[in-house]
């Protein structure tokens, strides 16, 4: 279920704050750069899973090179998310499943992953001015992602 049908259902900021979530799934679907930077903020702090520790806003190029290294389109699907709004800022969290082949020997690709966005709503829009991706890992001494986890 698209958080686009969960937004229907829920109370206005949360159905808008939703909507920002959905407009990411449509974009990393048809891997639109351009439509998935719409949902940030120019200068939004951005720690997801690929190197540096930290990004400043989202690289319509760096984001389109990603999207070229798929082979098929990119399925998101959010689930179990939690939001509160407060004024012109919110902030949500929840569980992201990305799946899709890539190009290479990864092949196809299928695990959950945790993801906190901070909003800020600016000249009317919704905008994510702080996103944090993560994916566990074992602490057992492998230090191996678990991928194997799910919601």
């Amino acid at each position: 279920m698209s958080t686009a049908t969960v937004a229907a259902h829920a109370p206005i900021g949360e159905a808008a704050i939703l909507a920002v979530i959905d407009t990411m799934r449509e974009a990393l679907f048809t891997k639109d750069p351009h439509k998935f930077i719409s949902a940030f903020s120019t200068d939004a702090a951005v720690f997801n899973l690929a190197p540096p520790l930290m990004h400043h806003g989202v690289d319509p190029a760096e984001k389109q090179a990603w999207f070229d290294s798929w082979s098929t389109p990119l399925e998101l699907e959010p689930r179990e998310f939690k939001v509160t709004v407060s004024g012109d800022y919110a902030f949500a969290h929840g569980f992201l499943r990305l799946s899709g082949t890539k190009k290479g020997p990864e092949g196809k690709v299928n695990f959950w992953m945790r993801e906190t966005v901070c909003l800020h709503k600016q000249n009317h829009k919704w905008r994510i001015v702080h996103e944090h991706t993560s994916v566990p890992f074992y602490m057992d001494g492998s230090l191996h992602p678990a991928f194997d986890l799910r919601p």
